[in-house]
């Protein structure tokens, strides 16, 4: 090989996929240490019912049983066993008979709105830290990597010397251990002040086969619908893209920019998971370009309603009870839903909107919401507007 040659470009075994930020257990996981088991147990116990009319949150912990104590009487997995689905009327349970390895506490854990773990076991991405004579932190500095929170128990009125050393010029909000409303504000806002940013999506993707025509090109407003989309959602997000075909992206108007689809085939969905699969730790506001009735205060009202803990949050159809999926708020949990009704044959968003834990908004201005697929509907629509 000479030597100006270039070297020939590494070979990729796998594809360059953007992972999302999923943490120890969930995206949003907070490690408690510095105390006992109980003390921190307690805390939580504490706290939950402040927390769990708005946030869906579990608890990770060690099981300080020992041998057959720490296993149900009734279970049968100890006798053959790969899984038991148990009705207890008020929720189910399932009992699994395989290894809890990284990947499957992060699909099991994923779909909660937040997780509190015993970091006395466990490790999480930000911490809340006890302080506590009765287990001091100086031997779990390593752990504490992102505190958010210090603690004060009974009778403690300063940090420690070695933990603000370990803090430097960090300086964490302090509360007592006994404050449980406190606490449990501080964790709301803590949980709101980190939820994922949001991001724009028009879909203009589809073969507009009833219309004859690109749906994305008409000029209901003097621009291309597809414009007028995006420059809505402009208004409330951080960044805009067109979801598109890959024989569409070099013909979009300047100033847009193309999400060509990866997912092919599967309509709106395939939009959908293409942009989750360019930024998963997102939230992607998905608007279809067919709606030239959309104003910018529905879509604030949207933004406005948004529940960041649920699967997605959407406005319901003013012809049925079903939620509009294609005027949506997708959360980033909702990639893995997304993912899951894929791999069961259906690519219908609406389905797994249904079937998923939603915010469900009534529409401010219902007549907005409104779909135009045909000539006809087009001509009517162009004489409404003007």
């Amino acid at each position: 090989m000479s030597i100006n040659q270039p070297l020939p470009a590494p070979h990729a075994k796998h594809a360059a996929l953007t992972r999302p930020n999923t943490g120890e257990f969930n995206r949003q996981e907070l490690a408690i240490l510095g105390a006992p088991c109980s003390v921190i147990k307690d805390l939580v116990a504490r706290l939950l019912p402040h927390l769990s009319p708005t946030l869906h949150a579990a608890y990770v912990d060690a099981d300080h049983a020992t041998g057959d104590e720490a296993a149900p009487a009734d279970t049968l997995l100890t006798v053959g066993a790969a899984a038991e689905l148990t009705d207890k009327i008020h929720f189910r349970r399932l009992d699994v008979q395989r290894g809890m390895d990284k990947f499957a506490q992060q699909h099991w854990l994923g779909g909660q709105s937040l997780v509190l773990v015993n970091g006395n076991h466990f490790r999480a991405q930000q911490q809340i830290a006890i302080i506590s004579t009765k287990k001091p932190l100086e031997k779990k500095l390593d752990r504490l990597t992102d505190v958010q929170l210090i603690l004060l128990s009974e009778g403690e009125t300063e940090l420690p010397a070695y933990l603000q050393a370990h803090l430097g010029e960090r300086q964490p909000t302090v509360l007592s251990l006994d404050d449980t409303a406190a606490i449990a504000d501080w964790v709301q806002q803590w949980w709101q002040a980190s939820a994922p940013p949001l991001r724009g999506l028009v879909l203009a993707g589809g073969h507009s086969q009833r219309m004859q025509t690109d749906k994305g090109q008409l000029r209901y407003h003097g621009q291309e619908q597809r414009q007028y989309a995006a420059g809505l959602l402009a208004e409330v997000c951080q960044d805009v893209f067109v979801s598109c075909r890959a024989d569409q992206a070099d013909a979009l108007p300047a100033g847009l920019t193309p999400l060509p689809d990866q997912f092919l085939d599967l309509g709106p969905m395939g939009g959908i998971l293409t942009a989750f699969r360019h930024d998963p730790n997102a939230a992607w506001l998905v608007v279809a370009c067919d709606l030239p009735f959309l104003s910018t205060e529905t879509l604030r009202h949207l933004v406005a309603h948004r529940h960041a803990g649920r699967v997605a949050t959407a406005y319901q159809s003013p012809h049925n009870e079903w939620p509009e999926p294609l005027i949506t708020i997708w959360e980033p949990r909702s990639y893995a839903v997304l993912l899951q009704f894929l791999a069961l044959g259906y690519s219908c968003p609406r389905k797994a909107l249904i079937n998923s834990e939603i915010q469900l908004l009534m529409p401010p201005a219902p007549q907005e919401l409104r779909n135009i697929n045909t000539p006809q509907e087009r001509a009517a629509a162009e004489r409404e507007i003007g």
